[in-house]
């Protein structure tokens, strides 16, 4: 079945499918850190370096290619990306030393940003009493390639080494390059502005936009948090505290699918009150998440019972609040969301990889709870700038009935009076 723009039911589950897989090349390498280090003979906060260069890869990637997916044919760009993605993956794979990885791990990062643009795509093709129904599963894909792609990549690991992921990854990823070369349709750009222009517009809209820039602040604090609660956690886990191997980091990161369940009701909670009120509690269940985290540092089953349950609260929360910070953004500038998700995405994820080194340094000076410290910081950013926000609304609302009443108020003819 298909509608009237030939967007069938299998193409939107293909895209989906590649959502996960572009998306899962930035996670998989956080649950090997461990193994990494091991392998290539380094202190494994040295390692970790690899994970943060793909995040900082995907940021860098966002801000200066996604904007070509309104200027270029999509189908030659995505599949041509994958291609690419799947050379860097290989060059990963084969890496001979730290640094080679770290800067294939860079260019795995710029290159999978598939995601960022088939979203805008497949909203453009979608009938438009389709178009949530395929953003729901585009957005279920992406979450579903984040959680099997740590334990993919840790069970892999513990059993054919660091490097079978990457180079399993590489063959997957060319597999769905071939792919839609052939099953994506063909799309016409929407614009002729040339490619300064366009990578210009996101950071204008970030200094006339005050909704966009605080969501930005929002969810790349969170996402910070996440990450450097991910990336500590690996070390953690596989520690003298735990002494467990990365197997165990992905299969802990298969609880988060609960994440797929809840989303959707965020979904249908932002409809009825709004994405503030959403996003304040999500605010508040992500500061919540550092002192759970925070008990994880006790080690036995009470502690990884805790490292479960933070992690899992964190994912909500910050996945959750993704779900409110997108409907308010895209409600501000319908001419624009694709511009106005590049300037979005990209501070997302310039906080998730600040929030990924952060971590390391703090796991590398004070331990776990320093991770949990940067956590924790990082949300508290997000929710005080939120609560300056609703107390603002919220003065604005008391002085609007004094305003009016003043303006309504009879004069009185007597200057005495």
């Amino acid at each position: 079945m298909s509608d009237s723009t030939g967007l069938s039911r299998r193409l939107v589950l293909l895209l989906a499918v590649a959502c996960g897989v572009a998306v899962g090349n930035l996670y998989f390498p956080q649950a090997v850190t461990p193994l990494i280090a091991e392998g290539l003979g380094t202190a494994p906060e040295s390692a970790a370096m690899a994970a943060t260069a793909a995040q900082v890869g995907y940021t860098v990637g966002i801000l200066l290619l996604v904007p070509l997916g309104d200027r270029l044919p999509n189908r030659p760009l995505i599949s041509g990306l994958l291609a690419l993605t799947g050379a860097f993956l290989l060059a990963a794979g084969l890496s001979p030393a730290l640094p080679v990885l770290v800067a294939a791990g860079g260019l795995v990062g710029t290159a999978t940003v598939a995601a960022q643009l088939i979203a805008p795509m497949a909203a453009g093709l979608a009938a438009e009493d389709r178009r949530g129904q395929v953003m729901g599963t585009l957005l279920s894909g992406s979450i579903g390639g984040i959680l099997l792609a740590r334990g993919f990549g840790g069970v892999l690991a513990d059993h054919l080494g660091w490097r079978a992921p990457y180079l399993v990854a590489a063959a997957a990823v060319l597999l769905l390059a071939a792919v839609l070369a052939v099953a994506l349709p063909a799309t016409a750009p929407s614009t002729r502005r040339s490619y300064p222009s366009l990578v210009g517009a996101s950071l204008r809209l970030l200094r006339t936009e005050p909704d966009l820039r605080r969501s930005c602040l929002y969810q790349g604090c969170v996402f910070g948090a996440f990450s450097a609660a991910w990336t500590g956690m690996a070390l953690v886990v596989t520690g003298p505290v735990y002494r467990l191997n990365a197997s165990t980091v992905g299969v802990m990161a298969l609880v988060a699918g609960v994440t797929m369940v809840l989303t959707p009701a965020a979904g249908r909670w932002v409809d009825r009150r709004g994405p503030d009120a959403v996003g304040l509690v999500c605010m508040v269940g992500a500061l919540a998440s550092a002192g759970v985290l925070a008990l994880g540092g006790t080690g036995g089953v009470f502690g990884l019972a805790a490292l479960t349950g933070g992690i899992l609260l964190l994912d909500v929360a910050m996945q959750s609040g993704m779900v409110a910070n997108q409907s308010r953004i895209f409600a501000l500038r319908p001419d624009a969301r694709s511009r106005i998700n590049t300037a979005y995405m990209t501070c997302a994820f310039l906080g998730g990889s600040t929030g990924s080194w952060l971590g390391v340094q703090a796991y590398a000076q004070v331990g776990w709870p320093g991770v949990c410290a940067v956590a924790a910081l990082l949300c508290a950013i997000a929710l005080g700038r939120h609560l300056l926000h609703l107390r603002g609304r919220h003065l604005l609302h008391l002085r609007r009935p004094l305003r009016r009443a003043a303006q309504t108020a009879p004069v009185s003819a007597d200057p005495r009076e």
